[in-house]
């Protein structure tokens, strides 16, 4: 049996931003009313080098393994943080359908996350977002696809400045000059606190993408009380996420923290005042890429892919 292999740029073909950013939203609004299915991600850990995650999933008549990575010193090495595979497979027989590269996967799913959040949970105008890696890069197309004003920050300038220019958006001049934008989005690897205690401003919507792991943050532990707390799956959020630490400390509980996927049915209210503080901790879905899977799935046909032979 031969099964299409969607290279990192055949999924960019097949699924672009604004399609993208409905395959995600509609995977949060039947993950919420339960017709999406989904484990916990399993965290394979080599610390301090990085770790591997294995994330199933099952929905819309398909089932789906992740297995990817996460390395933050491949950088150094002129290696990819992130790598690994996404395997489809048909939920009624089983029978592998496709298999995809699960960096491009991420990103896309990473960049249509933050912007469904902050178009969800934030209000107008311009939006920052910290960290010109590959995913911030897929969070800066995916709000300028959604029609936002866009600036970039990186601690290195120069790859801010050149990921800037490629995407038609801008850079900011200062870190402080980014995380003062009233959306903020925050994709990077998670070692270091951007937004210390005190630090956001009345409306700001913050999108916390980076820190998808144990031991990453990048805001303090009581400036998320000063909140109002979003996430994508509480469960996987309060154990390897933003909220993590929060949770251990006895500062939140799962009463304080509303899923993304309930806003989006209606179920539950997203921002209730406009001088509400919101942020939105996101840990990373399986139910996600399986949403891309299938999005990038239904076009291959009118690809030229590589078949694999099974």
């Amino acid at each position: 049996m031969a099964v299409p292999f969607f290279s990192r740029r055949d999924v960019g073909a097949a699924v672009p931003p604004g399609r993208a950013y409905g395959a995600v939203r509609d995977a949060f609004v039947a993950h919420a009313r339960g017709e999406w299915t989904m484990q916990p991600k399993l965290y394979v850990t080599n610390y301090p080098a990085g770790d591997f995650r294995a994330m199933p999933a099952l929905g819309g008549g398909h089932a789906l393994l992740k297995w990817v990575t996460s390395f933050p010193g491949n950088p150094a090495r002129g290696l990819p943080t992130v790598t690994g595979l996404v395997v489809l497979s048909d939920a009624a027989t089983g029978l592998v359908q496709a298999v995809l590269d699960a960096a491009a996967v991420t990103a896309l799913r990473t960049g249509a996350a933050a912007a469904i959040a902050a178009e969800t949970l934030g209000l107008a105008g311009r939006a920052a977002v910290i960290g010109a890696g590959v995913n911030g890069r897929a969070a800066a197309i995916s709000l300028k696809e959604r029609g936002r004003e866009v600036v970039l920050w990186d601690l290195d300038r120069k790859q801010a400045h050149a990921v800037a220019g490629e995407l038609g958006v801008g850079t900011a001049a200062t870190e402080a000059d980014a995380l003062a934008a009233p959306i903020v989005v925050t994709v990077t690897p998670g070692k270091q606190i951007l937004l210390p205690e005190g630090s956001l401003s009345p409306g700001q919507h913050v999108s916390l993408m980076g820190a998808d792991g144990p031991g990453k943050a990048e805001i303090a532990v009581r400036e998320i009380g000063r909140t109002r707390i979003f996430c994508d799956e509480w469960e996987q959020a309060s154990h390897g996420g933003e909220l993590a630490a929060a949770v251990e400390a006895g500062t939140i509980a799962h009463d304080d923290v509303t899923e993304l996927g309930r806003v989006l049915t209606g179920e539950a209210d997203g921002r209730r005042a406009d001088d509400e503080i919101t942020i939105f901790d996101s840990t990373g879905l399986a139910i996600q890429d399986l949403a891309i899977a299938i999005a990038a799935f239904e076009r291959a046909g009118e690809l030229d892919l590589v078949r694999i032979d099974l």
